[in-house]
């Protein structure tokens, strides 16, 4: 929120509003992006980020962290509009804003901390191929295949069309120079810098198009209150559908996910307050109920928008509610500006920001460091690009429970034995299922004409599974007339 101390120091204000104008060109056209390769008209990314900006920026929870509609939910989202329609994408939002509402207010913020990295990362990686794969299309202004398998197998078509087809060469052209824009930009000097490179890239793309007397796909523009459908009844009756509220969860996790990593990673980057993790799922939560009442795309904190933030010198709250009003203006005032930017140049933002979501440079010495969090990280990755988002997020979790699992569950058997022949066999550690062949292996190993003595005493935890295995073991092991295995707990 935002203190009237704060507001009565022209200091803070005249920097925070400066900062404001940066988030602003950075958040501009990434919101169109976004919503065009959502498959939903531009103007509601531009909904969603003002919402983000005005609502979200006034809450408490991060004073720093800029929030609008993320590349990472965009398969999601594309999904959801593809299978439901986009008039029931408004509901889905919504129900997912108000779980997010009721996680924040039973504190649930803090435990998405506790979610695997690795599965974050995989997660991330995972939306970052879906994404460079589809808009690889898009760049050629050519549709693309429903799945990502089959994105992957047209690549080879997808090169030949460009090498052939003067329209796709040329809008692949226009894309992979804004992709190009956007890799050369951080390594110029600072004055030219002050320009943010989306914008940059943009625009350059926009007047190349324009002056070279391109006709390259542009997006289709009505304007914002056209762009804005308010979900009725019925569509509101396609929550009842066992497949819409899977939706609703995977929106409600994910970008809740989403939001609170980023959150920790600005907090890394200044020396101001901290955020609340339950007060900003809240605040999330709010800003997508608003978005889904006005049929909008859904929003995260988003990361690029944040850390410009951070680094543009803002320290309050003013910053983002500003870069909203901004957003406002700019889709009151001049919507149609959005209706000369070619879909390739927008497409080739997206392949950029998806190939940042791949963790490329940390996967190595991840492997090398923790083999079994890198594998972690890749199978969520390639389940998510096999299957779909939802599915391999869901496998991820499942596989790092079992990691865990399966390293916490150390157990030791030692063997030694008395005079008289009698055999002592004691167990140390954690017993759990995952260790049973182990442990089943070694018991069937003792001679079967002793009498053995089972010591559990020693052990922090027996699970019911280990617990009646090791009884079936003791019922079973001696068959001779020798007195039976003992079990001391």
């Amino acid at each position: 929120m935002i203190s009237v101390k704060e507001l009565k120091n022209p200091h803070v204000v005249r920097r925070d509003l400066l900062a404001s104008l940066v988030v602003f060109l950075v958040a501009l056209p990434l919101c169109v992006g976004v919503a065009v390769a959502s498959g939903v008209p531009a103007e509601l990314g531009l909904v969603t980020g003002i919402v983000g900006g005005i609502v979200v920026g006034l809450l408490p929870g991060s004073k720093l962290q800029v929030s609008g509609p993320a590349a990472g939910l965009t398969v999601l989202v594309y999904e959801a509009v593809t299978e439901f329609g986009l008039a029931t994408l408004g509901p889905i939002v919504l129900a997912a804003g108000l779980l997010q509402v009721v996680m924040g207010f039973a504190r649930f913020g803090r435990w998405f901390r506790a979610i695997s990295v690795s599965v974050v990362q995989g997660m991330l990686a995972g939306i970052g191929l879906v994404i460079v794969l589809g808009q690889l299309y898009a760049m050629a202004d050519t549709a693309q295949p429903d799945t990502a398998l089959a994105k992957l197998a047209g690549l080879p078509g997808l090169a030949a069309e460009i090498v052939t087809d003067t329209e796709a060469m040329t809008a692949f052209g226009l894309g992979a120079g804004t992709v190009a824009v956007l890799l050369i930009w951080p390594k110029l000097p600072a004055r030219v810098r002050i320009v943010p490179a989306p914008l940059a890239a943009v625009g350059l793309a926009t007047a190349v198009a324009a002056l070279a007397g391109l006709r390259p796909m542009v997006a289709d523009v009505n304007g914002l209150l056209h762009a804005i459908d308010l979900p009725g009844a019925a569509e509101f009756g396609n929550l009842a559908n066992v497949a819409v509220i899977g939706t609703v969860l995977a929106f409600a996790l994910i970008a809740s996910a989403e939001s609170l990593f980023s959150a920790a990673a600005i907090d890394r980057m200044h020396d101001g307050p901290r955020t609340n993790y339950n007060k900003e799922l809240v605040a999330q939560g709010v800003g997508n109920t608003i978005c889904g009442a006005l049929g909008a795309l859904p929003m995260t904190a988003v990361i690029v928008r944040s850390a410009a933030n951070v680094q543009a010198g803002a320290t309050t709250a003013l910053s983002r509610v500003a870069h909203g009003v901004w957003l406002l203006l700019f889709a009151a005032l001049l919507p149609a500006a959005i209706g000369i930017i070619p879909l390739a140049s927008l497409a080739g933002i997206l392949v950029h920001a998806g190939c940042k979501l791949v963790p490329w440079k940390e996967f190595g010495p991840l492997w090398r460091e923790h083999r079994g969090e890198a594998v972690l990280l890749a199978v969520t990755a390639l389940a998510i690009v096999v299957t779909n988002l939802f599915e391999g997020v869901v496998l991820g979790l499942l596989l790092a429970v079992v990691k865990s699992a399966w390293e916490t569950s150390h157990v030791q058997l030692s063997t030694r034995e008395l005079t008289g022949g009698r055999v002592v066999v004691t167990l140390t550690g954690n017993a759990t299922f995952l260790r049973l062949p182990r442990i089943l292996e070694q018991l069937e190993k003792l001679p079967q004409d002793q009498p053995i003595e089972l010591d559990l005493t020693g052990l922090r935890h027996l699970d019911h599974a280990c617990r009646v295995a090791l009884e079936n073991w003791a019922r079973r092991h001696n068959h001779a007339e020798i007195e039976p295995v003992t079990i001391r707990r």
